[in-house]
């Protein structure tokens, strides 16, 4: 680690406020993170999609140049954070097929491969052969598959859980509490406490507009799946789907120890965390419709997070009156990760010079 640079306080123990903490900590700074129930809300919840070419849309440019910027910062993140965790982080590197189910999610999968291929990004059409020998348990009646080798995947709680063995390592505390306010050298809790500090770090989520005012963030709900195969005949699929079926939108994500992930709706619903029938039954049969398997899966749980959405869908780095925000990934935590966690350090580095 670096020489001492001061006292951090991280809000939010999320991808991104554990991520910010551990760079943080190498760099030199003695960091406390705030949260009353670290790991958990949208990162707990995520599906640990790493795809900023699948996810790419003409319209957000900017999403995209970061989202290939991080991406290509994740085999060494990945690496480095197992090594300092001293367990697997859940990194997959196998990249994703993206498959279109009938006529019309077939000609609207050629329309991306065209357009992927206008950006030079690397996606090639596979035939009916071919997609059989990369996933056979994908249905034969799908009518159009892409492949996206560099679009990968990792297992979210894994992560997490190497993040908490880091913390742990490196002397990271914990306050298990919730935040009022914060200062560019303090932070109030909900009790009334005011800790000083050298610098604060809002890694809050959703819950970033409570503690910094005029920060455009908002909820957007996601239901998610999780089912886990019969390990006795191994994995299901070993790359991600991302799908779409008679015009709706489904992925499913597979893990090492045989789970498969499904998602994920994707809700206007304030904050809303109650699982409900129509997103769920909605998923569960699209999923079928492309791997069929899937019926002989165990269903291991439902759950519903909020992703901490922007208007523009860009997430908000930033230095705002002498306060750090790191906020508005929305389905994108996890691909970021890397890329907030080097920006906010740089950032850090740059004011206390």
């Amino acid at each position: 680690m670096s020489q001492p640079r001061g006292q951090l306080i991280v809000v939010g123990a999320g991808v991104i406020g554990l991520s910010v903490a551990w760079r943080a900590r190498e760099a030199g700074w003695v960091v406390t993170i705030v949260d009353l129930h670290p790991s958990r809300g949208a990162s707990w919840a995520a599906a640990g999609m790493l795809a900023p070419i699948t996810e790419a849309h003409p319209a957000e440019p900017e999403l995209l140049r970061i989202g290939l910027q991080s991406s290509q910062m994740w085999p060494q993140f990945a690496a480095e954070l197992t090594a300092a965790a001293g367990q697997s982080c859940g990194f997959r590197d196998d990249g994703t097929l993206v498959v279109g189910y009938d006529r019309d999610d077939a000609e609207y999968i050629r329309r991306l491969a065209e357009q992927l291929q206008q950006w030079q990004l690397p996606a090639q059409m596979l035939t009916s052969a071919q997609r059989q020998e990369f996933e056979p348990a994908l249905s034969p009646q799908a009518a159009a598959t892409l492949s996206v080798p560099s679009d990968h995947s990792i297992d979210n709680r894994s992560m997490l859980g190497a993040l908490q063995a880091v913390a742990d390592r490196r002397d990271i505390a914990f306050l298990h509490s919730r935040v009022r306010s914060v200062t560019p050298t303090s932070v109030e809790l909900v009790t009334g406490e005011v800790i000083s500090c050298d610098a604060v770090v809002v890694c809050a989520g959703v819950d970033t507009p409570a503690i910094v005012a005029d920060v455009p963030v908002r909820p957007v709900k996601g239901q998610i799946i999780r089912t886990l195969t019969n390990t006795r005949t191994g994995e299901l699929i070993t790359r991600t789907i991302r799908a779409r079926v008679r015009g709706r939108s489904v992925y499913l994500v597979p893990r090492r120890n045989g789970e498969i992930v499904i998602g994920a709706s994707v809700e206007e619903r304030g904050r809303d965390t109650s699982i409900t029938v129509g997103p769920i039954s909605e998923l569960l049969e699209d999923a079928r419709l492309i791997v069929p398997g899937i019926d002989e899966c165990e269903l291991v749980e439902t759950w519903a997070g909020l992703r901490p959405a922007t208007p523009n869908n860009v997430p908000i780095v930033e230095q705002r009156d002498g306060v750090f925000i790191a906020t508005g990934h929305g389905r994108n935590g996890f691909l970021l990760a890397p890329w907030t966690a080097d920006r906010i350090v740089t950032m850090l580095e740059g004011a206390a010079a």
